[in-house]
């Protein structure tokens, strides 16, 4: 028989409506099972010895005592150890529970990973051996807790080969007028190993540095929130205290190496608040000492272990590369020059908005990633290590990685067509965190993480019985693993490193030092386990973990209606950057750091934030086009002179970097006025541009000429501007019709010219024009005025 599991099918915990109405459910179940076990009783009669062992109760969700283990030693079980426990009963009833007995009790020894993964999902009654039952003194009232330890040797529990073992701690008691019965119990595992070990595990930790971004897009704090997180007892406050908080190897003063993982733009919002007053909205931001204090505490940590630059905001990089927006990734990698995404800041260290001043950037062959780390941090950043969000990895992501200078790539094993034997969960495999990749520019080495151990961290803090019981799947995950690569060699010092795990927790890990430094110290302190740097890893053996599994979410995990948005913001970026002549990367940086803190993975699972991340950064790039624009005329007149007269117009730059535009005039209809194309014009920062255009009227009178500025490529600047030309001066037909005028009365005055000549040589009178004489044929009296 087989006790149903403390949780989902799959090993996951229930929520809170499962919990709520499994409750309900078992409370019905066993108010009917106490009253046909009261019948059964009057039926049967009482049994002939009150013999604890509670084997027959009910699932263990019906038990109404919880227990809690503080203490679960030794962690590793060898011959001649003492098994000690220790923790804390829970009364979760409204019953006293009197005559309380606790003992441990183990299962069939489990050969390997599948096996461990079936018991987690369906906790067997582990009754192979069992140890004698222990009391604890005292009652246990109802909403009351009572301590409890429990001892046991190896040989009671016929812990004779090595391996690992599902355990049962079973508490039985009495309720009053009740018959013994057990009220609690808490399933976890025994880890049996020589005292001297043949080979070793190598285990290496990857350790996030993340946060959601609190700026917008122009870099102004948006809240207050990472103040909270960086102040005592906050998230990212603990996730540091593990850090320092490990323990050193034995006759040693070294910490096992964890390589940090670390976001440049969160380190750029702790620096800006670390650097002195900084404002969210119209109030003044609280976090300065904290900020300042973390930053301290992080230098150290970070001068004692590896650090390796995410991409800027941690971006998503599947939802980018799938927007058609490789570029805008790249240019988040620390790992590439062209990796330019900062946030300027100006001389006093204040963020200046995304086109302020500029004092930090790429340098050499790296990205500005990388510069952020070394300027705040103080050492240098690995930059060819990239680790993705999310289950699966486009191909296309990866090529974009590796082009950005990325040869090592992070991924969980559910990336890869055969991830499961790369952490040992195929029978007869060995696990190898270490793995290799096709890509376009060549091979890049996969460093796979073993989600099970991820899942154990992540749930670290809500493990029933306590993070001391995490902390034992964790070794139990470890030591399940069995099998040596033929290469394996000892040194003269230590045994054979014969496999290698990965272990990357969330990015936005939630641990306590009391649980997770733990962890990480039992690398160093359980002779079978070694300390391995994520470099160790890579260098290690390696396996056949096939190749990129399909996405199970195309597109990343960003919403698509989000992502447009952001796509059409990029279009106007890189219209845009058409416009700046020099180095447009470095003049648009900021807008570069905001379009990543837009697309930061961390919305993932907030999509109302990202959707105002997106529109935000919309709003900002749309603005970025209303700060050149022509200026309108003072009365809305121009007056042209001539038919070929300049138009003088004005253009202003409010940007701090130079910009190449357009100017386009046309009248209304095409008629009577046109303008030459001046071409290509380049506006200094922050200044007023006088533009003169050769205009051409081809008649006077009153023109509407709209002026419109664009980048090279037709992106509009500013809003178009209409104004009134006035041409006095006369056009091509007006020119042509008043000559010809001038011409037939010159043909005229010629013509009567002659006739009166010839009239005078004949010596008569010269005839008079018919059209001269009056209507009876008599010439008009002329007025003798």
């Amino acid at each position: 028989m087989r006790r149903r599991a403390a949780g989902r099918a799959d090993g996951r915990p229930c929520s809170t409506r499962d919990r709520s109405a499994a409750g309900g459910a078992r409370r019905l179940g066993a108010a009917v099972a106490t009253a046909l076990l009261a019948v059964l009783a009057v039926v049967v009669g009482p049994p002939a010895a009150a013999a604890p062992a509670g084997d027959d109760a009910a699932p263990p969700d019906d038990h109404p005592v919880h227990l809690t283990v503080a203490r679960m030693e030794p962690r590793t079980v060898t011959p001649g150890s003492t098994i000690v426990l220790s923790g804390t009963l829970v009364n979760d009833s409204e019953d006293t529970f009197t005559d309380l007995a606790v003992r441990l009790q183990r299962g069939a020894l489990l050969p390997g990973r599948r096996a461990l993964a079936a018991e987690r999902a369906d906790p067997s009654d582990a009754n192979v051996a069992t140890g004698s039952f222990q009391p604890v003194a005292g009652e246990l009232d109802p909403g009351k807790s009572l301590a409890f330890s429990y001892t046991a040797t190896p040989a009671e529990l016929q812990l004779t080969d090595d391996g690992v073992y599902p355990a049962l701690v079973n508490v039985n008691g009495t309720r009053s007028g009740g018959a013994a019965e057990r009220v609690g119990e808490l399933s976890t595992y025994l880890v049996v190993q020589p005292a001297a070990p043949a080979d070793r595990t190598a285990v290496a930790w990857l350790w996030p540095f993340t946060d959601r971004p609190h700026r917008n897009a122009g870099g102004a704090f948006t809240d207050d929130a990472l103040a909270g997180e960086l102040a005592p007892g906050g998230r990212l406050f603990r996730a540091l205290a593990v850090l320092e908080q490990l323990p050193p190897a034995p006759g040693s003063d070294t910490p096992p190496p964890v390589t940090l993982a670390v976001d440049p733009a969160l380190l750029e919002e702790v620096a800006a608040m670390a650097a002195g007053r900084y404002t969210v909205g119209d109030r003044v931001g609280g976090g300065t000492e904290d900020a300042a204090d973390f930053l301290t505490r992080l230098r150290r940590v970070a001068a004692a272990h590896p650090v390796a630059a995410l991409p800027y905001a941690d971006v998503d990089a599947d939802a980018l590369v799938s927007a058609g927006l490789d570029a805008a990734l790249t240019r988040t990698l620390p790992g590439t020059p062209e990796g330019t995404a900062h946030q300027p800041v100006g001389d006093d260290g204040t963020p200046a908005g995304a086109t302020g001043a500029d004092r930090g950037g790429a340098e050499g062959d790296t990205g500005a990633g990388a510069a952020i780390v070394r300027a705040v941090l103080g050492v240098a950043p690995r930059t060819d290590l990239a680790w993705p969000v999310g289950d699966t990895v486009d191909p296309g992501t990866l090529d974009v990685l590796a082009g950005g200078g990325a040869s090592t790539v992070v991924l969980p094993e559910t990336a890869l067509t055969g991830g499961d034997r790369a952490v040992g969960a195929v029978p007869g495999t060995v696990a190898a965190a270490r793995s290799d990749l096709s890509t376009s520019t060549g091979t890049a080495t996969a460093l796979v993480t073993d989600d099970e151990l991820t899942a154990v961290v992540a749930a670290a803090g809500t493990e029933p019985g306590g993070p001391r019981i995490a902390e034992q799947r964790y070794l139990a995950e470890l030591a399940v693993l069995t099998g040596r690569p033929a290469d394996a060699q000892p040194d003269d010092a230590q045994p054979a490193v014969a496999r290698t795990v990965l272990v990357a927790p969330p990015r936005q890990v939630d641990a306590d030092p009391v649980w997770a430094s733990a962890m990480i110290g039992d690398t160093v302190t359980q002779p079978w386990l070694a300390a391995a740097s994520v470099t160790d890893l890579a260098d290690g053996p390696v396996s056949e973990a096939g190749r990129l599994a399909r996405p199970d979410r195309p597109g990343g995990g960003l919403g698509r209606e989000g992502m447009a948005v952001i796509a059409g913001s990029v279009s106007v970026r890189n219209d845009f950057a058409a416009a700046v002549p020099g180095d447009p990367a470095t003049a648009l940086a900021g807008y570069d750091a905001a379009i990543a803190r837009a697309g930061s993975a961390a919305w993932r699972d907030d999509p109302a934030g990202f959707t105002a991340a997106a529109e935000d950064l919309r709003r900002t790039v749309t603005a970025l086009r209303d700060r050149v624009r022509l200026l309108d005329p003072a009365d809305g007149t121009y007056s042209l002179a001539s038919s070929d007269a300049p138009l003088v117009l004005t253009v202003r730059n409010d940007l701090p970097f130079a910009v190449d535009v357009r100017l386009q005039l046309s009248a209304r209809g095409n008629v009577g006025f046109s303008a030459d194309d001046v071409g290509v014009t380049t506006l200094q920062p922050e200044s007023r541009t006088t533009m003169r255009v050769p205009a051409h009227v081809r008649q006077s009178g009153s023109f509407t000429v709209t002026a419109a500025l664009t980048t090279p490529t037709g992106g509009p600047l500013g809003e178009p501007v209409q104004m009134q030309v006035k041409s006095t001066a006369y056009g091509t037909v007006t020119v042509l019709i008043t000559l010809g005028a001038a011409a037939l009365l010159g043909l005229l005055f010629l013509r009567r010219l002659v006739r009166f000549l010839l009239a005078r040589r004949r010596g008569a009178p010269p005839a008079e024009d018919p059209a001269a004489l009056g209507p009876q044929g008599v010439p008009p009296v002329r007025s003798p005025v």
